[in-house]
């Protein structure tokens, strides 16, 4: 491969880092740039590649059922390295893939130095590279520094889009009170590496539970600057406050429902309302507050966690926080092949791109690096098609939105991977003798998609 073109990743992120793995596999020479430890971001804390800033879930494991675990089994099947660091490093977490987050970044990271064809550079890169270079990935996710999002303003010609991300504080395990607490995954379902009891409950009552809606409104929350003033939140990852503020049920029936749960230590008391947490490290040292996400300043977080039963000695490892994301106007910017259109060297990949979660994020790198492999190996450009859960995810942000007539394309937001997002399937009226309706009826569709889509993920690989 003398003289061959390299292909340049800027961001070693989740995105960055598999897309750098996926082309390097492919034969191909990778550039990839990471511009900690040299320049640092408010919310990481090693200069591993792939850190996780916020949950260390990766969400449900279900292939069958749920679209992220289909995700994840694509993702499998096409030899990703952030599934094969993530299953290596799996901790309990019921029906979820959660992973010990330092040693997943440890071993993305070792994985992507010692690869032959891989180079990583600790450096800032603060303008794109030109053209004659080869193909270029802009993986550098919702934190893109101040020098380089002023060249994407440049070359897109349009203002960034953005939205608030939150992180939720972590506890030292040590501290939990478990006379109050206990282990238990709703209705016992286990998951990955689990047993059905991998979470830890702390019980409210409804006294308690509206004392905390109270203590959450009332609390003393961040400022925002002044430029983060209209950025509106994700609504899949709202800080908890804010989900209180919407209503004094809304976190019962969220985050803290109580359903498929029974407290040993008070079998006969009113389970009015539970706050879970799930194991961070493979330690089982520390535990994070599912779906407790914040923007209250750290002294109003101790002050109000506290009031929690279970939690009233507890020890924060990491309090929560919050960090505004930047994405772009995808469906406008890019072609359907991740290119931008007025400079086809260029691919988007990750968060940045408008997909909402750390697979989707790592998904778009993957694909975006096997785009890229296939133009310096000079192949013919193949991507998933819409039936797979990559190949809907590049559908959605390249062209399956769907816009306001009224305001065009500028509705377009962050997203998840879904069922919604794939074509719809015929689902027989019956199955051995049965006749399916209501939920059964939506349950079988979601299995007879996500069948469809293994086996095209398994045809687009072989190809």
């Amino acid at each position: 491969m003398t003289g061959q073109k390299k292909i340049t990743i800027v961001g070693a992120g989740l995105a960055g880092s598999e897309a750098a793995w996926q082309a390097a596999n492919q034969g191909c020479h990778v550039d990839l740039y990471e511009m900690r430890p040299v320049q640092k971001t408010d919310v990481h804390h090693t200069d591993h590649c792939a850190e996780l800033v916020c949950s260390n879930s990766f969400r449900s494991d279900d292939a069958l059922n749920n679209a992220v675990g289909l995700l994840h089994a694509e993702m499998r099947t096409l030899d990703s390295l952030i599934m094969q660091c993530a299953d290596e490093h799996q901790v309990p977490a019921g029906g979820a893939l959660a992973v010990d987050r330092d040693n997943f970044s440890k071993m993305v990271t070792e994985k992507l130095e010692s690869h032959e064809n891989i180079h990583l550079h600790r450096e800032e890169i603060t303008a794109i590279p030109d053209q004659n270079n080869g193909p270029v990935i802009l993986a550098t996710g919702p934190l893109t520094s101040k020098n380089l999002t002023a060249e994407i303003l440049q070359l897109t010609g349009q203002d960034s889009l953005a939205f608030f991300d939150a992180i939720a504080p972590i506890v030292y395990f040590d501290s939990i009170d478990m006379d109050i607490c206990w282990f238990q995954s709703r209705y016992d379902k286990p998951g990955p590496g689990g047993t059905g009891a991998d979470y830890i409950n702390c019980p409210l009552n409804k006294e308690q539970y509206e004392s905390l809606i109270d203590a959450l409104i009332d609390g003393e929350k961040t400022d925002f600057k002044e430029f983060e003033k209209n950025t509106p939140y994700f609504d899949a990852c709202l800080p908890i406050e804010v989900m209180a503020d919407r209503g004094r049920e809304t976190l019962r029936f969220g985050p803290m429902k109580p359903v498929g749960l029974t407290n040993p230590n008070d079998p006969d008391g009113d389970l009015y309302a539970v706050v879970q947490l799930r194991q961070d490290n493979a330690l089982g040292t520390l535990y994070n507050m599912v779906g407790f996400q914040t923007k209250l300043k750290y002294g109003a977080q101790k002050e109000v966690f506290k009031t929690i039963p279970g939690l009233q000695e507890a020890e924060f490892a990491r309090l929560g926080g919050m960090h505004r994301n930047t994405y772009i106007n995808s469906p406008e910017l890019l072609d359907s092949y991740l290119r931008v259109k007025s400079a086809p060297h260029i691919r988007f990949a990750g968060q940045i791109t408008g997909v909402e979660g750390y697979v989707e994020s790592a998904a778009l790198g993957l694909v975006c690096g096997r785009l890229a492999a296939d133009e310096v190996l000079e192949r013919d450009l193949k991507l998933p098609c819409k039936t797979t859960a990559h190949g809907s995810l590049v559908n959605h942000i390249t062209g399956g939105h769907l816009s306001d007539p009224t305001n065009g394309i500028k509705t377009f937001q962050p997203m998840n991977i879904n069922f919604g997002l794939m074509p719809s399937i015929d689902v027989p009226r019956e199955i051995d003798g049965k006749r399916l309706r209501g939920k059964e009826k939506s349950r079988a569709k979601k299995t007879l998609q996500a069948k469809r889509a293994l086996e095209n993920i398994i045809a687009f690989k072989e190809v």
